[in-house]
């Protein structure tokens, strides 16, 4: 029986939503400033995490024809800190597990591992600030199945271009 699902669309916050590496002083256009205190933030001596979100991303997001999943080391806390602000619904989420960081192959991003595993041989494209080759070679020696790990800018975030290329992406891999 063939899997007539649509492909995942793993989503990273921290760079294709949040533009966190854009200058301090200049919130991208169309960005929102917003102050969170997730976990490790909760201490009232520290300054809250300042997360600039654009409200449009999550009626964009929906639009593309993907099963969202965070794939953030927000994990669960992305549904309670970041999808309410763009209007996400609550999404599954990787839980990356202790000792995630340690155990990654040389030159290979360290959520690169876990992702190919969880997807489970599930056609996926990935948009994250830190994927590169060595991700890309992973992918395609390990999973079995199509995969597009796309760049996205950390001080930009996900712009129309980045929303054109995914939605290609699945429209090509639908059309096979």
């Amino acid at each position: 029986m063939t899997d007539t699902r649509p492909p995942l669309l793993l989503i990273d916050v921290d760079g294709p939503l949040n533009p966190y590496a854009a200058k301090p002083t200049r919130r991208p256009e169309g960005y929102l400033t917003h102050r969170m205190r997730p976990r490790g933030w909760d201490d009232p001596a520290v300054k809250p995490l300042r997360v600039w979100l654009d409200p449009s991303h999550g009626a964009a997001l929906r639009a593309l024809p993907y099963e969202l999943v965070w794939a953030t080391t927000w994990e669960a806390e992305a549904n309670v800190w970041i999808g309410p602000q763009i209007g996400l619904p609550e999404l599954p989420y990787i839980d990356w597990g202790p000792g995630a960081r340690e155990r990654t192959p040389t030159g290979v991003f360290w959520k690169t591992e876990r992702i190919v595993e969880w997807a489970a041989g599930r056609p996926f494209a990935w948009v994250d600030d830190e994927v590169g080759d060595r991700d890309r070679e992973f992918v395609t020696r390990r999973h079995p199945g199509p995969a597009l790990l796309h760049h996205v800018d950390p001080r930009r975030g996900l712009l129309p271009y980045d929303f054109a290329r995914l939605a290609a992406w699945a429209e090509a891999l639908r059309d096979g």
